[in-house]
Parts: structure tokens; C-alpha cells; sequence
């Protein structure tokens, strides 16, 4: 009898908590811009989808918070309002190379605006959560998740909301929680040691600049000794009187593990250029920093019923460090195949993702590694951008090829530079 009051009580006290669904087409773990696009997408095609998110939203992300037009183009298709206050537009890169600089507008392209933007993550996720909510997806906020594992399939998920503990079981899982991931660490998902990632840190920074027209990339890297470190800094307007300043160090460096991101940042902020107007007091808030698992690096990212998306995936892209767009995508194509798998009733229709993934960006993100190989030797970065930097028609290729935004028509000539890299590299076939 006893027994039978407490079973009784533990389900009466599961069954008054709100939103309690133990059986939903879709958990979406993680609420940054992989996971609202999934839960979207996902919701917009008429499937009952729940989207966990352990912290409050507007939450702080460490992040440069630009948006290229691979991301407009996305937010374009979900409804996004680019009217927002938040929202900054910018109409190209500004690069830099010790005295050399370059003005680059974003380029025609015959699907992509000509036209990126900046925005803080904090206001830019709680937006893109909000929209997927409009499509029906019902968000949970200070809920993390934890796969409950049979046989390398999710049997079950617990969440905890408030010190209270409920267990759902959804048909499917979408992981996106980010580049720590530890949802997806459960699942077996673990980063190729092999490939490339990066270690990034930014802060914000008070300037009368803030409503420039340009992102601002400086490619010519150096410490406080004047030595050049692999990577590249950015110097991003916000448009509300702040500016996001950070650095970025690729692992292929040899020196990498000795690098001081703090020390970086210094030193970017004082080579800045002066048109930002910088002074002592212009920081407004502590440096952020964190590692960016890149190139696809982390796998696998299908299981028997979930997938693995955006940071989670390490789909980052390691020519400009751009994660935003390849979560959205990422995001939207996991859709697509968990959508198939829920209407056709046919778990092996999840393995379409991984399909559409290689389809997508092997060939990109190989030569990518194969790049920051190159890079990560300090006189090849050092010779590569000054050169690139004096010829005008070169850099505006090289900037559709490191924002991936080539034209349908140029990609025959993607694939002759890419085999140009492998050749520079000594590469030959991926080792990675």
C-alpha cells in the first residue's frame, strides 16, 4: 500500500507540470540558432516539436556576431524582422594586412542578398526562439536534457526544470547544444583530434564608430612582440554605440598552445585602427573566450533516432570562423530528414541528413583544413595576404570563397583552387 501512495504521488506531481508531454514527435535540445532553426522548420511542416533551452533568454553567448549573407538568407526564409532596433547592416568587409586595406561590398549572388548584418547573440537567438514559437514549438526555458540510452538509441530524456525531474520520450532528437555538447558526449559524438579548431575571445567596446558600414577583418595577426600569430582579429560595429572586437588562433598553429588569448586581444585593441576612436575606458565588459570545433569535426552526427547540428556538429566554418549560418543550415536540413522520417514511419530515412551534409560541404570544409595546414605556418599567412591584399579582383574571389558564397557558375573554378591548396599544402588526399 505503500508503494501504490508513493507511485501515486510521484505521478501527480509529474502530471502539474507545465507543458508535460511524455510522448512528442521532436525534442530540440539546445536553443541557439541550429536549434530554433530545426524546431522551426520542423514545426512549420505540421510536427509536434519541444524546444529545451538550459538558460533564460536574452542569454549572453561569446560570439563576434556577425551575420554573413548565408545567415540573412536563412533568417530571410523564417520571417526574421530586420526592422529590429537591434539589428546593424553592414554592406561588406574591410580587411586589413599590416598598412594594407581593402573595401569589399558582399557580392551579387543569384540566392544570396548582397547585404550581412550584426546583431548580439543574446538578442538575436531570443528573436529566432520566438519566431519558432510562432510556428507551434513549445519552448522551455532553465530545462537541461539528458538522453537516457538503450542500445545507442535516446529511449527516454530527462529533464530538469526548477529541481524538478520529468522523463519524456520523443521520437527523435535534434542535438544542438552547443560546442561543449554534452547531450551529444552522451551519445557517443566526439571531436576528430585530428582536425582543425580554433580558440576565439572578443568583448565589446564603446566607439562613435559604431554605425559603420563595414565589417572589419584584420589578417596580418600579431602578438605583443610583434610576432605573427596564424588566425585573425575582427572589429565588428553594432550600431548602438558599441563595437565587438576579437581574436581568433587556429590549432594548426605550432605555437598555438602557448597563445594567451587575453594577451591577443590586447594587443588587437591596440593596433585597431584609429578611425574607431578607442580610449582606456572604451571596454565596457570582460573579454570572452571558448574553443570552436571546426570542418565538421565532430561525428558521428546521426544515431538510430537523433542527429547531431550547428556547434554540436562542429560545423564552423575554419576560413573566417563563421558558425551562425552552417547552425542555421545544418538546422534546416536535419528538418528535412527528421520531417521524412516521422512521415514515412522509417528511422533509416535519418541517414539522409548525414547524405545531404557530405553532399553539402566535403568538398568546402576539406579544403578548408587543408587551408589552415597552410596558414597555420606564419610566413605562408604573412606572404598570402599581403599579396592577396594588392590585387583587388583577387580578394573579392577570395572573399566569396571564404564566406562560401560562390556563384552556381564559379564552382568549377572553387574546385581548380582547391586542388591549387592541396598541391601548396603536399596534402594530396584528406588526411583528416
Amino acid at each position: 500500500m505503500g508503494s501504490f501512495l508513493l507511485l501515486a504521488t510521484c505521478f501527480l506531481r509529474l502530471s502539474s507540470l507545465p507543458h508535460l508531454m511524455s510522448t512528442i514527435d521532436v525534442l530540440v535540445v539546445g536553443g541557439g540558432p541550429g536549434g530554433s532553426a530545426a524546431a522551426h522548420w520542423l514545426a512549420r511542416a505540421g510536427h509536434e516539436v519541444m524546444l529545451v533551452e538550459k538558460k533564460e533568454y536574452p542569454r549572453e553567448k561569446t560570439c563576434g556576431d556577425g551575420l554573413t549573407p548565408r545567415s540573412i538568407r536563412q533568417l530571410i526564409d523564417m520571417g526574421f524582422d530586420f526592422g529590429v532596433s537591434e539589428f546593424h547592416r553592414v554592406g561588406g568587409l574591410r580587411a586589413y594586412s599590416s598598412e594594407l586595406m581593402i573595401e569589399l561590398p558582399w557580392p551579387d549572388h543569384p540566392t544570396l542578398p548582397a547585404w550581412g548584418g550584426v546583431i548580439r547573440r543574446a538578442d538575436l537567438d531570443m528573436q529566432v526562439a520566438r519566431l519558432a514559437e510562432k510556428q507551434g514549438v513549445v519552448v522551455r526555458e532553465h530545462t537541461s536534457a539528458r538522453p537516457l540510452v538503450e542500445s545507442g538509441r535516446i529511449a527516454g530524456v530527462e529533464l530538469t526544470s526548477d529541481d524538478e525531474i520529468e522523463v519524456i520520450t520523443p521520437r527523435y532528437v535534434v542535438v544542438a547544444d552547443g560546442s561543449l555538447s554534452r547531450f551529444g558526449r552522451a551519445l557517443g559524438a566526439s571531436r576528430d583530434k585530428r582536425r582543425p579548431y580554433g580558440l576565439a575571445a572578443r568583448a565589446y567596446f564603446t566607439s562613435p564608430r559604431s554605425d559603420d558600414g563595414f565589417m572589419e577583418s584584420q589578417l596580418d595577426l600579431h602578438d605583443h612582440s610583434g610576432a605573427t600569430v596564424p588566425g585573425y582579429g575582427w572589429v565588428f560595429p553594432m550600431g548602438d554605440g558599441t563595437i565587438n572586437i576579437g581574436v581568433g588562433v587556429l590549432s594548426t598553429f605550432h605555437r598555438w598552445k602557448d597563445v594567451n588569448t587575453t594577451t591577443l586581444m590586447a594587443a588587437m585593441v591596440e593596433t585597431t585602427p584609429e578611425h574607431w576612436q578607442l580610449t582606456g575606458e572604451s571596454q565596457v565588459a570582460p573579454a570572452r573566450g571558448g574553443k570552436l570545433p571546426m570542418a565538421l569535426s565532430v561525428g558521428p552526427n546521426v544515431g538510430s533516432n537523433w542527429v547531431v547540428v550547428g556547434d554540436a556538429a562542429g560545423a564552423i566554418n575554419p576560413f573566417n570562423g563563421e558558425g551562425i549560418a552552417y547552425a542555421y543550415e545544418t538546422g534546416r536540413i536535419a528538418a528535412t530528414h527528421v520531417g521524412a522520417a516521422l512521415e514515412k514511419g522509417d528511422r533509416s530515412l535519418l541517414w539522409g541528413y548525414k547524405d545531404e551534409i557530405d553532399d553539402t560541404y566535403d568538398l568546402y570544409f576539406r579544403v578548408s583544413r587543408a587551408f589552415v595546414r597552410l596558414i597555420g605556418q606564419p610566413g605562408a599567412m604573412r606572404v598570402l595576404t599581403r599579396t592577396g591584399l594588392r590585387s583587388r579582383t583577387l580578394m573579392e574571389w577570395v572573399l566569396r570563397v571564404m564566406a562560401n558564397i560562390l556563384r552556381p557558375d564559379e564552382l568549377h573554378l572553387a574546385e581548380t583552387a582547391y586542388r591549387m591548396v592541396e598541391k601548396i599544402v603536399m596534402v594530396g588526399p584528406d588526411p583528416w
